[in-house]
Order: structure tokens, then sequence, then C-alpha cells
């Protein structure tokens, strides 16, 4: 294994408390030494490659719970390896695939076979099971065996389980597995073909809407099905301010219940979408300025504990079309943090090391993992980033099949030169 000696740059690292300059030794895959004044000629440096990190951000590798890698069944959007490649350029250590594919991830079998496909990937792949088979729901999955085949989370993500009743049951066998349940809430019932946020802009573009109640009843009825099972539930890419508001109320309840905001429902509202153009149209879609706004303050205030991207990519034709047409989805693994730096630290709204602590620390608690933590001993998951200069966002770029971004030309800072995972350097930026 490859020894690596980082020094003089400047370590966040929130679960130790960390915030100041130091050297980081790492060795056999984990971090050997942390410190202020680590000698490259001391004896436990002995051998190591200099990586001199002056004026650059030392970080934990950034954990999303929230992403579609699209195979098996649609390797034309995105494989495990391009996925995985993207996440390691955005400094993405762990991800967390959603079971939307086809086949659906939907029984120890298959997530088995997502794993075995998965180890070669230079990042963490741990995968999320369906709660109903083929995620048809008619019938719960093998909740527990998906569990001890690997998988960390069920989700039905891209619909909700809209049989309550169903779900009830699938909540309480959840809650007596040890899984969290991962909610996309959505009641489709009121979708009405909508494709973009219902207001001024829909009426505007003469675009159906979706009105924020679609998303908002279903997390009220999540919310209140998983208090009766007791089971932990995390709410995905919340955009509404009345989502913020229920989270609020859930955890003032004392309730395990944790939500994820994603960077483009903080970063843009429907104001900004130009023209009836494919890229705009994600699910839940951009809502108004007033709901952007409540997204960054549940942010700060710790209502939002998580930060995710719900990378979705497709191929460009499909998203070269109508909104009426294009499939809804946006990729997000390679901008995420630098947009989340941009917008919520030298916007204001959290500190750096309170950003880590939402990309990295606490996703890693809500799927019970080891990680988003750079003490002695720790897996050598992390990143080295410059936030000091800006540049511009290029999906011509990008390393995931999907190019599908409205964020292509924004200025931003935090790009990320290295990423490590379990000591191995898996991302340069120069080489």
């Amino acid at each position: 294994m490859d020894k690596y000696l980082i020094k003089n740059g400047h370590l966040i690292d929130p679960a130790n408390n960390i915030d100041s300059k130091m050297d980081i030794l790492i060795s056999g895959g984990k971090v050997l030494e942390v410190s202020g004044n680590t000698s490259g000629n001391s004896a436990s440096a002995t051998g190591a490659k200099i990586i001199d990190a002056s004026g650059k951000y030392i970080m934990p590798g950034f954990v999303d719970l929230h992403v579609h890698l699209r195979e098996p069944g649609f390797e034309y959007k995105e494989t495990i390896m391009t996925g995985a490649q993207a996440a390691a350029k955005g400094g993405v250590t762990t991800i967390c695939p959603m079971p939307n594919t086809n086949p659906v991830i939907d029984s120890p079998a298959m997530v088995m076979h997502l794993r075995e496909r998965a180890k070669d990937a230079p990042v963490h792949i741990l995968p999320i099971g369906a709660i109903t088979c083929g995620q048809d729901g008619v019938d719960i999955t093998d909740i527990a065996g998906m569990k001890e085949a690997g998988a960390v989370a069920i989700s039905e993500d891209g619909k909700s389980v809209l049989n309550s009743w169903l779900f009830r049951q699938a909540l309480h066998e959840a809650a007596e597995a040890g899984m969290p349940v991962f909610s996309h809430c959505e009641d489709t019932s009121l979708l009405d073909g909508g494709v973009m946020n219902y207001g001024a802009k829909s009426e505007e573009l003469g675009l159906p809407g979706i009105i924020n109640a679609a998303e908002d009843v279903i997390v009220a009825r999540d919310i209140l099905l998983a208090k009766e099972a007791g089971c932990r539930l995390h709410l995905c890419h919340c955009s509404t301010a009345d989502s913020v508001r229920l989270t609020e109320m859930a955890k003032k309840q004392g309730l395990s219940v944790t939500a994820e905001a994603c960077p483009h429902h903080f970063t843009m509202s429907d104001d900004e979408i130009t023209e009836d153009d494919g890229r705009f149209k994600m699910n839940p879609p951009l809502r108004s300025r007033a709901d952007v706004n409540a997204l960054k303050d549940g942010l700060k205030e710790g209502i939002i504990d998580i930060i995710s991207t719900d990378h979705a990519p497709h191929g460009a034709e499909e998203k070269a079309q109508s909104m009426l047409k294009a499939p809804f989805g946006i990729v997000g693994l390679e901008t995420s943090f630098a947009i989340s730096y941009t917008v919520l630290v030298r916007g204001g709204y959290l500190t750096l090391s309170q950003l880590i602590s939402k990309m990295s620390v606490n996703p890693a608690k809500v799927i019970g993992i080891d990680k988003g933590n750079l003490a002695p001993g720790k897996a050598a998951d992390l990143v080295i980033a410059d936030i000091n200069t800006e540049y511009e966002i290029d999906s011509s770029t990008f390393v995931s099949k999907g190019k599908n971004t409205p964020f292509n030309g924004m200025k931003v800072y935090g790009r990320v030169e290295k990423t490590f995972t379990d000591g191995k350097i898996v991302y340069d930026l120069y080489s």
C-alpha cells in the first residue's frame, strides 16, 4: 500500500473538532498520524510520498446518500464505473445507489449482484434496496435479507409507496431489521402531468405545473407513519418550505427523522428557468425563491441534516427536448461540493466545517458507517480542494455519461484536486 505525507494543508475534520493547519500521514489505507508538525524525516514517515497541500483544504471524503448509477439496465445513461469516477472527481468517496434499475434491486441476490459488479469501483458503493418487489407497490421485499446482503437502507425512490397500509407494514419491518427508510415524497394523484413548479413561470412558459402539496402531503404522512412504527425515516430531496417546517416539527418531537436537500434545490429557483429546456426538468422541480430561501434557512438552522445530489444522468438526446417529453433528472456528483461551498459557505449560511458535516459526517451516521472521520486509525477517505480560486463549471469535462445540468457556465469556488479512497489516489486533477 502507498504511504503519503500530506503537508501544509488546512484540515477540516468536524468529527474531531479540527479546523487548522495540519499534516496527515496515511499508510495501509488508514490515517496514521495527524499533527501540526509531522516531519518528513520522522521514522513513521520514512518512505512516504510528500504531497504539498499549501493553500489547500483537506476534508473527509463526502458521502452521498442519493445517486442513480443506472446499471443494470440503462448503461447508456451511466454505469457503475462512470458514476464512481464522477463521484471521485467530486470528492465523494462513498455513494448509495437507488434501486430503480432494470432489474430492480429488490432482493438479497440483487444486492449481492450489485456489490459484485461494484467491487472494482474507485469509491465505496453501498446499495439501497427497494421497498416493494419490482417497485410495483404490491409486495414488500425481504428487507432483513437485503440488509444481511449489504444494503444500507430501503427506498422506492422515483416514486412513493402510495398504499399507506403497505408502507406502514414496510416501516414496521424496517424498524425490526434496523434499516432506515429513504422516502421519495410525492403524491402522484396531485401531479396532473406537471413538468415544473406550478406558478407564474409555468404559466409564462405554458407548461403544466406541480404544486408543493404533491410533496408536502407525503412528507406529513410518512413522518406520522414512521412515528407510529418507530422507524428511522430519511426524507429525500426536500424542495418546499413546508417540508422544512414539517421536518422541524418531527425533530421537536424527538422523532428519528433526517432530511436532505440537493444543491439544485437550494441554489436555483423556477424564476431562473429561461426557456422550455429539458435541462431544467427535475423531480422535485425547481421551486419558488421563497422555497429556496427556506431550504437555505433549514440548512443553517440544522433542520436539514444532509446534502445529497440525486445524481440522475440521462442520454443527451433525451434531455435535449421540451420539458413535456424529457425525463426528470440532473447530474450532480462532480459539482455538489463546489456549488454548496459557493452558495452556502461564501453566501454566509454555513461554515466550511458545518458544510462538511452535512456532506460527510451526518450522512455516514444515517446509514451507520464509520466514515467522515480522519482520526488516526480511521479509513483514509479524504479530499484535497482549492476553495480560493474561482472556476467555471464545464459539463463537457464531466466524466459522468450524463451532462444534463442547468449549471453549465456557473462560476464557483471549491475545485477538488485530489481524492483518496482507502489511502489510494482515485482522482488527481493534475494527472
